[in-house]
């Protein structure tokens, strides 16, 4: 489920986890305690190497929130490499922008419910 993270990692995540963004704190609210559809997702979670901002095992599934910083060269560079590698564990990473949490989250839940086994 860690796949292999180190314990730095977790350290970082249990940080991370206390200091969520305003756009993680709403989704989380929607996907904690099995909210969505019975499925159990954990917020900032070791996944290898990565800190995810939540990820569900029973699925492996990754949500990524992406605010403007993401938009910078580098940052998308890290973000493809982070992807490719999280695709290799074979793990699905979906992205949504911060403002589709705030102005539509309805519609962000139901296209995570997609990726979610019936």
């Amino acid at each position: 489920m860690f796949y292999s993270a180190k314990p730095a990692i977790f350290r970082n995540a249990e940080s991370l986890r206390n200091n969520m963004t305003k756009a993680e704190l709403l989704l989380w609210e929607r996907l904690k305690q099995n909210k969505l559809n019975g499925y159990r997702f954990k917020a900032q979670h070791p996944v290898s190497q990565f800190i995810v901002d939540f990820y569900c095992h029973k699925a492996k599934l990754v949500i990524e929130l992406d605010g403007p910083i993401h938009e910078l060269p580098e940052k998308k560079e890290y973000d493809a490499g982070r992807s490719y590698e999280l695709k290799q564990l074979g793990i699905t990473e979906v992205r949504f922008i911060n403002e589709h949490v705030f102005n539509d989250i309805e519609n962000v839940l139901s296209k995570i419910a997609k990726y979610l086994p019936k």
